[in-house]
């Protein structure tokens, strides 16, 4: 069996294990948890995280999982503040520069993080899975969001599933866009 096959089988126990689920071991540190992959299994990991939301509906009823596609909820955000369009015309006439400058006040990693804080509901949920990280770059940066949910997510865990590599010090989006050292995560499945 491949390495990558190996790690996606062993995520169903990980997430359900009391160590993740009630932050054992960490040191003060808050339960963020990164599966990194490489980006080519974009569809594989789609079609596994809702595997495990399946088996999670059958076997941990009682546990309480939210996932939220990251794309998505800037999408979402965009119409519910009526940008969307107008923001995607600034695109069509201006072109991508435009698009991300006209965006950046909206999508502050700051502000954002408050926008994913009252959707995923840590209050309400035992465990978070992020997803589609790699669809909403360059709008918002990972490293940013997760730096700015630390004090809001009250100790629920949090799954980020990542296009590409995380060596526990830095992110490298898709394997090439380096980001920002972000030390605070754990991998998930090593």
């Amino acid at each position: 069996m491949d390495t990558f096959k190996s790690r996606l089988n062993k995520i169903f126990d990980r997430i359900t294990s009391d160590e993740l689920l009630q932050n054992k071991g960490l040191s003060k540190e808050i339960g963020f948890y990164i599966f990194d992959y490489p980006p080519e299994k974009e569809l594989v990991i789609r079609d596994h995280i809702e595997f495990i939301l399946n088996q999670l509906k059958k076997k941990k009823p009682n546990l309480r999982v939210i996932q939220i596609n990251l794309f998505q909820l800037i999408v979402d955000y965009l119409k519910n503040r009526k940008l969307l369009d107008r923001v995607l015309q600034i695109q069509q006439t201006n072109g991508d520069q435009a698009l991300l400058k006209a965006l950046k006040g909206p999508l502050d990693a700051k502000k954002f993080a408050k926008v994913f804080v009252e959707e995923a509901d840590p209050k309400n949920h035992d465990l978070v899975i992020l997803s589609g990280v790699g669809n909403a770059w360059p709008l918002l940066r990972s490293h940013n969001l997760l730096n700015n949910l630390h004090s809001l997510m009250e100790g629920t865990p949090l799954v980020m599933f990542y296009p590409g590599v995380y060596t526990g010090q830095d992110l490298q989006l898709f394997g090439r866009q380096k980001e920002k050292n972000y030390y605070r995560a754990f991998q998930l499945i090593k």
